[in-house]
C-alpha cells in the first residue's frame, strides 16, 4: 500500500483521488441547493452532507455530533489507568473492522470501536480509497500550534476528549505568512490575518474534513488550521485522525 506516512503529513494521497462516492453508507445529499454554499467552510447536520467537501470552493466541512458520554468516560478511565498509552497507528482496508485489541479492554470498548469503524467507513466510501490510515493520538500539548495547510488530500479529524481543531477562513489571510513566511513571529503578529478574521473551533465529537494542498486543483488553497492549546489541568486531548491510502 502506498502510505507515505510521516508524523507531520500523515498519509499523503495521490492527485488522482476520485471525486465521487459509492452509496452504501452515504446517500445522496438531502440538503437544499436553493442557496449557494459558503465559500470556505460549512456545517453538516448529518453525514450525507459531507459530500460538500467536493465543492471546489469548500475547504472545511464540520459534521456536528452530540457527545457520547460512554465514550468520554471510557477515555477518561483509559487515561487515568495509563492503559491507553500514547494511542495507536494502523492501516485497515476499506470496510474492514478495527481490531478491539488496539484499545484497552475497559467498559465501553465496543462503543468506541463501533464509532471509529463508522467514521472509517464513511470516509473510505466518500473518497473511494482502498484503505485508511488511523491515528489515535494522546496529546499533552498542541501537536501543530501554528496555522498551516496539510500536504494531504482530504483528512478527517475528531477530538474525543479536549478541544477540537481550530481553523480560519482565508478571506482576509495572507498565505505568504504561513510557515517560514512568518519570520518567527506568532500567527497573531505575523500579518497572517487581521481583526476581521475569527478563529473557529470544532467541539468534542465533531467530525471535521480538511482539504489539503494535494487535493486536485487545490494546490494554492487548502484549509488553514492548527491544534488548540491544551488547557493546564484539563488533561490531555484524545484525537482521531483518518487519512486515505491507495494500493
Amino acid at each position: 500500500m502506498a502510505s507515505n506516512f510521516s508524523p507531520a503529513n500523515g498519509y499523503e494521497s495521490p492527485d488522482n483521488q476520485p471525486s465521487s462516492m459509492p452509496g452504501s453508507v452515504l446517500k445522496e445529499p438531502s440538503f437544499s441547493t436553493a442557496h449557494p454554499l459558503p465559500q470556505y467552510a460549512c456545517t453538516a447536520r448529518q453525514p450525507d452532507e459531507l459530500i460538500r467537501i467536493f465543492d471546489s470552493r469548500i475547504q472545511v466541512v464540520r459534521w456536528q455530533r452530540q457527545e457520547d458520554q460512554v465514550i468520554r468516560t471510557y477515555f477518561q478511565h483509559a487515561l487515568t489507568s495509563g492503559a491507553l498509552g500514547g494511542g495507536f497507528r494502523t492501516i485497515i482496508g476499506a470496510g474492514e473492522r478495527l481490531r478491539p485489541t488496539f484499545l484497552p479492554n475497559l467498559p465501553g470498548q465496543n462503543i468506541i470501536v463501533d464509532d471509529i469503524c463508522q467514521l472509517s467507513d464513511i470516509y473510505s466510501e466518500l473518497l473511494g480509497c482502498d484503505a485508511v490510515g488511523l491515528r489515535l493520538e494522546v496529546l499533552h500539548s498542541a501537536m501543530c500550534p501554528r496555522f498551516h495547510v496539510d500536504r494531504t488530500g482530504i483528512r478527517l479529524a475528531c477530538a474525543y476528549l479536549g478541544s477540537g481543531t481550530e481553523w480560519i477562513d482565508d478571506r482576509w489571510v495572507d498565505r505568504s505568512r504561513l510557515g517560514l513566511g512568518s519570520n518567527g513571529l506568532s500567527d497573531e503578529a505575523s500579518g497572517l490575518f487581521d481583526h476581521r478574521t475569527t478563529v473557529e473551533a470544532a467541539a468534542p465529537f465533531d467530525v471535521v474534513f480538511f482539504k489539503g494542498l494535494l487535493w486536485q486543483g487545490n494546490n494554492e488553497r487548502g484549509a488553514i488550521h492548527r491544534s488548540p492549546a491544551v488547557v493546564p489541568g484539563s488533561g490531555p486531548r484524545v484525537l482521531l485522525v483518518i487519512d486515505a491510502v491507495w494500493n
